[in-house]
This record gives C-alpha cells, sequence and structure tokens, in this order.
C-alpha cells in the first residue's frame, strides 16, 4: 500500500521542468476541450436520473451511473496529475461496504458517493478545465499575436487588424511590436497558468501532512482491531475443534484401553480386540492433530513458498481445484500467511456449504507490491459474513494484514471472493 506519510520525492532536475510546463499546458488545453463534455454529461445524468427516481430502476440507474462516471473522473485524474508531477499520490479505489445483500450494495454506493478522495479528483479536474478555458483563450491571443506582427506583409489597404478574443483593433502601422507584445503576454500567461495548475493541484490532492498521520492512525487501528478480532476467531476455531473432534476420540481411546485392561486376563481375544480398536482411533486422533496443526502453521509455505502450498492445498480439496499462481518473487511471511489461509477457508467453504463441482483460484502479483488472490467456484452462492464465521475470520485476517476483501456470491451462485494483500506487510 502506498505510504501516504512519507517523505516527498525528490525534486526533478531542472532540465525536466521546462518539459513539464509544456506537458502541463497541453493537458489543460486538452481538458478545456474535453472537460465540458465530461461534466456536461455528468451533470445530465445527474438531473435526468433525480427527475426520472419515480420511474423504477430507470432514475436509479442514471445516478449509479453519475457516481461511478464522478469516480471515474477522479481516478484518471490522480493518474494524470501523478504521471505529470510525480507526486505518489494515494490511490483511488472503488469503496466497499462488505456488508451482503441489497443493502450492502446501496451502502457501498453512499460509501463511494462521500469519497473524500473522488471528490478531490472531481475539484481538480474542475479547476483543471477552468484553467483549460484559459490556456485555449491564450493559445489563441498568441496566434493572432503572430498575425498581427506579419499583417503589414498582407494587410494592404487595411488600417487594422483585430487581435482575435480581444476587443482590440491594432494599427497596421503598428503591427509588429504590438504583435509581437501580444505573443510574449500570451505565452507568459500559459506558463503561469501551467505553473499555477501544478500549485493548485498539489494544494488539492497531495493530502496534508496532518490528514496523512490521521489517516495512517485509523489505518493502523483499523488493521490492529482486523488482527485482534482473527485471532479470537482462530482461537476459538481451534478450542472447537479440540472439543469436538480430538478430545472425544483420545477419551474413547482411553476407555476402549481401560476396557481391554479389565478383560486381558479373562477374554484375551476380546481384549486384542479393543486394543486394535483403541490402536486405529488413536492413528485418527493423530490424523485430527497433524490437520489441526496444519491450519494453524503451514511448514511447506515457509520452506517452498506460496505457490509449493497452495498446490499441496489444492491436492487435498475434496473438491477439484483449477489452480493458476504466478508469483515472480515472495513476499513477506504476513502477506503470504494471510492470502494461504484465506484460500483454504474459501475451499473448506466451498466443500462444505456451496455444493460446488468445481473450484478455480487465480494468485498474481500485481504492480505496486499487492498480493492478489481470486477464489471462484460453481456453487449454489448465498454466502454471506456471518460473526464469528468462516467468512468473518477471512475479512478479519485480510484487514489485520493491511488489505481488502471483496465478496460476491448472489444467491443460485457462483461465489467468487477476491482479496489484495500489500506484499511488504
Amino acid at each position: 500500500m502506498t505510504d501516504i506519510a512519507a517523505s516527498p520525492p525528490a525534486r526533478p532536475p531542472r532540465a525536466v521542468r521546462p518539459l513539464r510546463v509544456a506537458g502541463a499546458a497541453l493537458q489543460l488545453a486538452a481538458l478545456g476541450v474535453v472537460g465540458p463534455v465530461v461534466f456536461t454529461i455528468l451533470g445530465v445524468l445527474l438531473g435526468v436520473g433525480i427527475g426520472l427516481v419515480p420511474v423504477i430502476g430507470i432514475g436509479l440507474l442514471l445516478l449509479l451511473g453519475f457516481v461511478y462516471g464522478l469516480f471515474a473522473l477522479a481516478f484518471l485524474e490522480y493518474a494524470r496529475v501523478d504521471g505529470l508531477y510525480d507526486l505518489s499520490l494515494p490511490a483511488v479505489r472503488p469503496r466497499t461496504s462488505g456488508r451482503p445483500g441489497f443493502g450492502g450494495f446501496l451502502r457501498t454506493i453512499w460509501a463511494q458517493f462521500t469519497d473524500p478522495l473522488m471528490w478531490r479528483g472531481v475539484a481538480s479536474a474542475a479547476v483543471a478545465t477552468v484553467l483549460g478555458f484559459i490556456v485555449l483563450a491564450a493559445a489563441s491571443i498568441l496566434v493572432s499575436g503572430i498575425a498581427v506582427a506579419f499583417s503589414p506583409l498582407y494587410a494592404d489597404g487595411a488600417d487594422a487588424v483585430r487581435l482575435e478574443r480581444t476587443p482590440f483593433d491594432i494599427p497596421v502601422s503598428l503591427g509588429v511590436p504590438l504583435g509581437l507584445l501580444a505573443v510574449l503576454l500570451s505565452a507568459a500567461a500559459i506558463v503561469g497558468v501551467a505553473l499555477l495548475h501544478g500549485v493548485i493541484a498539489r494544494a488539492i490532492l497531495v493530502p496534508s501532512r496532518e490528514g496523512a498521520l490521521a489517516e495512517q492512525a485509523r489505518t493502523s487501528s483499523a488493521q490492529r482491531a482486523g488482527a485482534v478480532r482473527a485471532a479470537d476467531l482462530e482461537r476459538t476455531r481451534i478450542e472447537r475443534d479440540l472439543h469436538d473432534g480430538v478430545q472425544p476420540r483420545l477419551v474413547s481411546v482411553g476407555m476402549t484401553l481401560g476396557l481391554a485392561q479389565q478383560k486381558i486376563d479373562s477374554d484375551p481375544d476380546a481384549a486384542k480386540t479393543l486394543l486394535a480398536e483403541a490402536h486405529t482411533s488413536t492413528k485418527a486422533a493423530i490424523t485430527e492433530l497433524r490437520q489441526l496443526a496444519r491450519g494453524i502453521h503451514t511448514s511447506v509455505l515457509d520452506d517452498r513458498g506460496l505457490d509449493a502450498a497452495l498446490s499441496a492445498l489444492a491436492a487435498r480439496s475434496h473438491v477439484p481445484v483449477a489452480l493458476d499462481v504466478r508469483i515472480d518473487e515472495r513476499c513477506s511471511k504476513t502477506a503470504e500467511t494471510a492470502a494461504y489461509f484465506v484460500i483454504a477457508e474459501a475451499l473448506t467453504n466451498a466443500a462444505k456449504h456451496s455444493r460446488a463441482s468445481e473450484c478455480r483460484v487465480v494468485v498474481r502479483q500485481r504492480e505496486g507490491g499487492i498480493l492478489w488472490a481470486r477464489v471462484e467456484d460453481n456453487g449454489i452462492g448465498g454466502a454471506r459474513i456471518v460473526p464469528g464465521g468462516g467468512l468473518d475470520g477471512i475479512a478479519n485476517r485480510v484487514l489485520g494484514a493491511g488489505g481488502e476483501f471483496r465478496l460476491d456470491s448472489p444467491v443460485c451462485g457462483p461465489t467468487a471472493l477476491e482479496v489484495s494483500i500489500p506484499c511488504a506487510s
């Protein structure tokens, strides 16, 4: 994840700055043309959407398009400014409520609409569009100034030449000096607006130090709460597995051995049968303990990495798994462990609850140091996050690792679970 509290990047060499100013001017000119069209479309979506709200579906679809149109505009604006000035801006990502059902969908839309990062991007795009108007006007004056400077060569019989975008008529006799003056002033205006854009863009999009520290504190608190919650759920699961699985089996072994001890003199054959039964139960208990230990810590993950651990996990799955793992280098132990247990829990849920006949697991290492994984099954769907359940444990484990979690499980399926975890977490 991007460290928003990091120190600003080093200033570029002076030789690069004229190119950066020229790039800013060209981008502003383009926004002066495209920006009005984009904001007009957004305004139409908003106005028509509100007007058609009584018409079931249509108005809400238009408002949905309005919200995610704003998100797309903000995303592109952040990418444009970050590419131009290299500011290491925080990533703009779609917001989600993390709650299932239609109510969760509405909460997701509201969370996206109220996303402050998105509105910062929209504000920056609006300011850039206004500045683009100024750049276009100055460029028009610059071209007209060049024409005025050469007016003595072509304006035969004319007393004056109009300087475009201004109310001034320049006498042909003064065309050269006044035309050159117009060119210099308009060029200075273009450079000044480009420099002003850099200042305004930084003021709008770059988080203040106080805001960055506050956001970092909120993120750290959420990660800590998620880690604590995940640890509590894991402890509860281990206690339940011991109480419901291994403990009764060991009690049964003890009782069987006690019966064998009583019959060893009076009925040796029955005692041998009981001992064989106790031996079988002991091996089963050992197997359960191994499985339980594997659920706590996987040695193959430390020794051979996530790819090998997931291959072993897929081989043990009761549901056939199509595994596609492409990782260039190893991530941190925290990230790999979180991804492994998320996938393991997802496959367990698919085998127990989804009635799936196959699963697909895709793992990638994306740009920016993000470990991304997707688990999809063709089951009946309808998965929900229940407090204390397996999906709740997944969500909290991912949150504790500083990642993001998304569940898509409509009724009748399929179920898809995606996680994105920082490799350096």
